[in-house]
This record gives C-alpha cells, sequence and structure tokens, in this order.
C-alpha cells in the first residue's frame, strides 16, 4: 500500500521539510510515504477565496490516482487514538488500496474533497499551522505502522 499525502502550500520552512522527511525516510518500501504538494492560491485584500478554494481542490482531486481510497484532515473528521488509527491504517492494507490523505490551505479543504472522501480525519480540535501538520500527520502515520508490525517505536 502506497500512502500519499496531499497538501496545499509549497516551499515549507527547512524544519518542516526535514521534519516531514525524518518520518517519510523510516517507511517500508512497501508502504511508502509521498509528499504531493499542491501550489495555495495567492491569498490578497480582495483575493477570491472561494474561487482559489475551488482550484486548489481540483488541484488535489486531480492529483489523486483512480481507484485511491480518500481520507480528508478536517475538523469535523474522526478525531483517532493511535491504536484507532493503527486499526484504520490495517482497514486500508486489507482493501488493497492506496491510501491519499489530503490537506487544505488556510481556510481548509474545498467542498469538492470533502464530498470524495471516504473518511474524515480530525487531528486535533486546535488549529494547527498547516505545515506542522505535515510532520504530526507522518510521525502518527508511522507510528500507526508500527503498532501494527510491533516495532520498537511505539512504546505504550
Amino acid at each position: 500500500m502506497k500512502l500519499q499525502l496531499i497538501a496545499v502550500g509549497t516551499r515549507m520552512p527547512d524544519w518542516v521539510t526535514r521534519g516531514f522527511e525524518e518520518y517519510q525516510r523510516r517507511f517500508p518500501r512497501d508502504m511508502p510515504l509521498e509528499l504531493i504538494e499542491i501550489p495555495a492560491g495567492k491569498r490578497g485584500k480582495n483575493a477570491d477565496i472561494v474561487r482559489i478554494l475551488q482550484k486548489e481542490g481540483e488541484q488535489m482531486l486531480a492529483a489523486i490516482p483512480k481507484g485511491n481510497h480518500i481520507v480528508t484532515l478536517d475538523l469535523p473528521g474522526k478525531n483517532w487514538t493511535t491504536p484507532e488509527l493503527a486499526t484504520a491504517m490495517n482497514k486500508w492494507q486489507l482493501d488493497g488500496r492506496d491510501v491519499s490523505l489530503l490537506v487544505g490551505g488556510p481556510e481548509g479543504l474545498a467542498p469538492a474533497c470533502k464530498e470524495a472522501a471516504h473518511q474524515s480525519w480530525c487531528l486535533s480540535a486546535l488549529t494547527l499551522p498547516h505545515p506542522l501538520v505535515r510532520i504530526v500527520v507522518a510521525e502518527s502515520l508511522y507510528r500507526a505502522w508500527s503498532v501494527n508490525t510491533n516495532h520498537p517505536y511505539h512504546r505504550e
């Protein structure tokens, strides 16, 4: 199974890139974690946010290979514990499809992305900076993998 993190935003600070890559490199070859960055629309004083969200959503959906299981990271989503995420990851593997996880920009995800989703995951009730979300998602997925494989990374 391939995990694909599709996130709005490019040119992240170095600490974000290093943090994400630290967990990305730990994934086994049979479950790689790929990052696809979608350019954020230009936001200014008179920006048409609805149009920007729509365009970002179209680009995100176009980046998803046909047949992938789609998971949005969104506030109305399910708040999983680590064991619950590990169970979800196990179900994804048994389903046999690759998984695309979608992270929106400052205003969240486009309605089209939410409609296309098979699941919605809420990382926290807190508003997290979108660059930090990349690292938290990568670490959480790696931890869930470690639970499923009895790897010593996760200790209870």
